[in-house]
């Protein structure tokens, strides 16, 4: 390994909190909030080990497979002791852990003062819950991050806001448990008094006026936190124009991405708060496992990627990263790029 991958190494083993949310719930997923007759299918719950494949329970398909098999020593303390030190111990290893970990992301940057804040999955199985039927699993995910959120942050009063009033009408009466607060953006006052953290739970273009007026109200005397938890603000279907420009300079700008995640074929983007923006690309000698390529304070975009990929594909002699990678990346170009800080 070269002194610049040992010093990304070393950078990335320090990483301390994100690594401990990793620690504290990748063994513990009998905890999760979801048996409640809602549907769990898209809610794996086998434990993994560090040295088991990351994000292979992203995709149910991959999930079916069983791992192969490895080294009895790996399940050694030693063994997992040595896995903390691997330079992709920040990353979870499934979707319930990616949930909590950006939970405890955002806790801790309400905590340090922040204001304004975004927590975007890029992963399919929620960007394809879009789909008919499927709102219910994704309302589960968005309530597993609230709870995670109030237990991490110790936050009494938070509300959360649902993209319709029919969505936070159902979600009330079936959550009538839950330890926060139901609104939708078309209410006429989605926000209280009493309010201490305000989460829009996936807000979408076509309310933006709506999501501006109450981050407006927020940030007024007594200025309150609000979190956008996998927000649609920027629509391909309507390309990267004036208006997304607009958007992007005078009002995404004024939001720090605390946790984002999207993996790739050969590799992953990774963000959580308050480490910097990392990309990982596969490592050839332990399949399922990433290497850092490299960390940045800033968010990279394509140009980026293609760049640190090159480098990588300059030192290896296996199949090119790059090709892998970018071709993922096209079809999310102008949408990294339009909401790029």
């Amino acid at each position: 390994m070269s002194a610049a991958a040992a010093s990304a190494a070393v950078s990335t083993a320090t990483t301390l909190s994100c690594h401990h949310v990793y620690g504290r719930y990748a063994y513990n997923s009998s905890r999760l909030p979801i048996s409640r007759g809602a549907s769990t299918s898209a809610l794996p719950l086998r434990r993994r080990v560090l040295a088991r494949a990351k994000f292979e329970k992203f995709d149910t398909a991959a999930d079916s497979s069983p791992l192969p098999p490895g080294d009895p020593d790996l399940e050694s303390p030693m063994a997992l002791n040595q896995q903390e030190l691997d330079e992709d111990s920040d990353l979870p290893s499934d979707l319930e852990g990616a949930i909590r970990q950006s939970s405890q992301a955002s806790a801790s940057f309400v905590s340090s003062g922040g204001m304004r804040a975004i927590v975007e999955l890029l992963i399919p199985q929620i960007q394809f819950l879009d789909d008919e039927g499927a709102q219910a699993e994704l309302w589960e995910l968005s309530r597993i991050f609230l709870e995670s959120f109030i237990e991490e942050s110790g936050k009494q009063r938070v509300k959360a806001i649902f993209p319709d009033a029919g969505a936070a009408a159902l979600l009330k009466y079936q959550w009538k448990d839950a330890n926060f607060g139901f609104s939708s953006l078309s209410d006429r006052k989605p926000v209280d008094n009493e309010d201490e953290v305000v989460v829009m739970v996936v807000p979408d273009y076509q309310m933006l006026e709506n999501v501006q007026k109450i981050a407006k109200l927020l940030s007024e005397d007594p200025p309150r936190p609000l979190i956008m938890w996998n927000p649609r603000l920027i629509s391909e279907d309507v390309g990267v124009g004036i208006n997304v420009r607009n958007l992007r300079r005078y009002f995404l700008s004024t939001f720090t991405v605390v946790y984002s995640m999207k993996p790739l074929s050969s590799g992953a983007v990774f963000r959580c708060y308050p480490g910097m923006w990392k990309v990982f690309y596969d490592d050839v000698n332990r399949p399922g496992r990433y290497l850092l390529a490299k960390e940045q304070p800033r968010r990279p975009d394509a140009t980026d990627v293609e760049i640190i990929f090159g480098n990588v594909d300059e030192k290896s002699e296996e199949p090119s990263f790059l090709n892998k990678a970018m071709s993922m990346f096209s079809s999310i170009n102008r949408f990294m790029k339009a909401i790029s800080r």
